[in-house]
């Protein structure tokens, strides 16, 4: 199978934004294929899109002729194929706990303020904008409170979420904190989790994957 990688991505998604770090930390090239999320209706929604993805969701990575769905089982599926620079610990407690940061994250959090549930409240039930916000701050915050609490002062926090190299956690992490400072949360009041972002973007594998960085993001 050829080792060409293309992701379907979407500059602001912050599932298709852990794959691009994941992509970026292991030093793998790959083509970014836009899925515009709003433009036309959606183009996540088109019947072509559907037979790339039938959940209609970003991201998709595409390994030769291999479509792989969901970002967390992507990061993994990156792991076992190209094992050097590891999203994943070495130790069973240790990938435990990355696997459980991550996850707090990808499951806990970020699924109660993605762009279909918001959409569905406003289209929906007509929920106003500023109760729409309220629900995300509320989530998110609540959510980062948690996270705060697992990482603040444990032994294994080091630099980064899990240690002193970058994670799956990690991977999760910083697009949920570009999310929350999207929505006007104060992240200053979640000092570990602040720290472990300015560490982050300090090294390449983050910043090149920011939404900012991207090619589809509007001029």
């Amino acid at each position: 199978m050829s080792d060409q990688l293309r992701l379907y991505s979407y500059w602001r998604s912050s599932a298709a934004y852990r794959v691009r770090i994941g992509l970026n930390l292991k030093g793998l090239p790959y083509e970014i294929v836009p899925i515009h999320l709003l433009r036309d209706g959606g183009q996540q929604r088109t019947e072509e899109y559907r037979r790339i993805n039938p959940q209609g969701l970003v991201p998709v990575l595409q390994h030769g002729s291999r479509q792989l769905r969901q970002s967390l089982a992507i990061l993994e599926y990156l792991d076992e194929t190209w094992p050097a620079r590891p999203l994943l610990p070495t130790t069973a407690r240790s990938r435990q706990r990355a696997r459980a940061l991550a996850l707090a994250i990808a499951c806990d959090v970020h699924p109660l303020n993605n762009l279909r549930v918001l959409q569905y409240f406003e289209h929906e039930w007509n929920v106003p904008q500023p109760e729409r916000d309220a629900w995300v701050q509320h989530w998110i915050n609540e959510g980062f409170a948690a996270i705060e609490s697992m990482l603040n002062d444990h032994l294994s926090t080091g630099q980064y979420c899990e240690g002193e190299t970058p994670t799956i956690a990690d991977c999760c992490l910083i697009p949920q904190v570009y999310n929350a400072r999207r929505f006007g949360i104060d992240v200053a009041r979640f000092p570990t989790i602040a720290r472990i972002e300015q560490a982050c973007l300090q090294l390449p594998a983050f910043d090149l994957a920011r939404p900012e960085m991207q090619p589809d993001k509007p001029a």
